[in-house]
């Protein structure tokens, strides 16, 4: 799993404003506060306040504020607004039709087996991510690393009967 710029510095300037106890900063203060340029934090604040996630007044003493509660943003939903997919279906088979592929057309269209292993794969990353809020992220600094352990390993055990079905046994 890659982790894009536009992903880790998204994520970095909510995090900023969910820890803003006026619970409200400027496009200029979160710049200088993540070493990022205006023009660059203002881009990612558009697309998440165009996914919901922001809200912004302007004049003199407007800026940017969470739209909703940090522990209704899960990081899953999150990154998958700020970058792509961990597995399209679509974009996949045609990179990897074959080289000598006619038409483009995956020549394991009709009895591929990987596409299900990265689609539950997908699905079970997302929703293990989402598990994890910014407000977990922001309240729970200090303890993370056993928050974290904890429900990813709820998150594999609640997913068992998926990874049975695949043939994957703990």
């Amino acid at each position: 799993m890659k982790i894009t710029a536009q992903e880790e510095y998204g994520l970095r300037c909510l995090l900023r404003l969910a820890k803003a106890e006026s619970g409200s900063i400027t496009l200029p203060e979160v710049a200088a506060a993540e070493g990022l340029s205006v023009p660059y934090v203002a881009k990612l604040m558009a697309v998440l306040r165009h996914a919901g996630l922001l809200e912004s007044v302007r004049g003199r003493s407007g800026g940017y504020s969470l739209a909703k509660p940090a522990e209704e943003i899960g990081l899953g939903s999150l990154l998958l607004i700020l970058g792509e997919p961990l597995f399209d279906e679509h974009e996949y088979c045609q990179k990897h039709a074959g080289t000598e592929a006619p038409n483009g057309v995956c020549t394991n269209k009709a009895t591929c087996t990987l596409k299900s292993v990265w689609q539950t794969l997908e699905s079970w990353m997302r929703r293990t991510l989402d598990q994890i809020t910014l407000a977990d992220l922001v309240q729970h600094e200090s303890r993370l690393p056993e928050l974290l352990r904890d429900r990813l390993a709820a998150a594999v055990f609640d997913e068992e009967p998926q990874l049975i079905s695949l043939g994957i046994s703990k």
